[in-house]
């Protein structure tokens, strides 16, 4: 059985009996054509089968109309979120957007990079893996020129749009919150701090400590991948060093939700014992018993706005472009966990 040939605008205009160029024009709602006309042609291309040539105009044109975001894990709600966003923005511009995951993997997320790259993708939006210090394969599109905007984690060392939130003040914010609940040996459990959001979030809680005038024990710090298991360890650790620990905040809520079942199975009770804090607003920490205190990013808002800066710069390749530090606001969301004045109110 032979294949059948690919339908070209070459099949259209002969069975038409018209020029190429008119069916290309039509084909790509050239207003020189009468509306009249562009129907027609495009009513004769479907019923042939016609499937417009990408790659050949993507050579011509030197654009793929492919935007590459890479994260570090999809099925984070925060990052599903700016995913979201991006998509928003993106497709209504006339781009598709190719989505990857590092996994926190720092080797994962070069591979990644550089099949992007060879890719041809326009621009990529990229938030950086925990295992990331060294960043040569982010630096090659900056050498080509190709565009790219980091969001949530990003690179002080590249020059580039960069869309955060207030990691600094949240945390500020959720550690006064539990010196106002009567807390005044606060355990903290960070994550790496090559990483600069962990950086941000661990000054605000020894900011706030400093000024409510505590004093802050190094040994109540600790700082993993938060990760489920790293969060038991964590817990674990604090706990065997038999410190009287009024709370304890964490840089996520995967954390938290290991540190309250960690401690539950201790029979400590939260929070009448120890009040529990975390960091994103994950879904599951409004349902769990007792819900989740916590901090809400705005993911959906930072994914248009990345989205928006990049197209920006894709179709204004020539343009001198003057790089933005977008610091995105965050919200407080106080639950059962961090308030002891919300039981036995049924």
């Amino acid at each position: 059985m032979t294949k059948q040939a690919e339908t070209t605008i070459h099949d259209i205009a002969k069975y038409l009996n018209i020029s190429a160029s008119t069916v290309s024009r039509a084909l790509n709602d050239n207003p020189l054509i009468s509306e009249a006309t562009r129907k027609k042609i495009r009513k004769v291309a479907n019923e042939m089968g016609y499937r417009p040539n990408t790659l050949a105009a993507n050579f011509r044109t030197k654009r793929t109309n492919t935007i590459g975001v890479i994260v570090p894990l999809i099925n984070r709600h925060f990052f599903s979120s700016v995913i979201s966003g991006i998509e928003d923005i993106a497709y209504s511009q006339g781009y598709t957007v190719s989505i990857s995951q590092s996994n926190d993997n720092f080797q994962k997320e070069t591979k990644i990079a550089k099949t992007m790259f060879n890719n041809r993708v326009d621009g990529v939006i990229v938030s950086i893996g925990m295992e990331t210090k060294s960043f040569e394969h982010l630096e090659l599109f900056l050498e080509r020129k190709i565009p790219l905007v980091f969001f949530d984690r990003a690179v002080d060392e590249i020059n580039a749009h960069k869309i955060v939130v207030d990691d600094f003040g949240g945390a500020y914010r959720v550690t006064k919150h539990l010196i106002e609940q009567g807390a005044k040996k606060i355990a903290h459990i960070g994550g790496p701090t090559n990483l600069k959001i962990y950086e941000d979030r661990k000054q605000g809680f020894l900011e706030a400590m400093k000024d409510a005038g505590l004093k802050t024990d190094k040994k109540l710090i600790i700082h993993n991948s938060l990760r489920h298991d790293d969060g038991v360890d964590a817990i674990r650790k604090l706990m065997d060093k038999n410190k009287k620990i009024d709370a304890i905040f964490c840089a996520n809520d995967t954390t938290a939700l290991s540190a309250i079942v960690y401690l539950k199975e201790l029979g400590i009770k939260i929070p009448e014992d120890i009040l529990v804090m975390g960091f994103s607003n994950e879904p599951f920490s409004r349902v769990t018993t007792p819900s989740i205190s916590t901090v809400k990013q705005p993911g959906f808002l930072m994914g248009q706005k990345a989205a928006e800066l990049l197209i920006h710069q894709i179709n204004n390749k020539k343009a001198d472009i003057k790089y933005q530090t977008l610091v995105m606001p965050t919200e407080l969301l106080i639950r059962e966990s961090s308030q002891k004045n919300v039981l036995n109110l049924h």
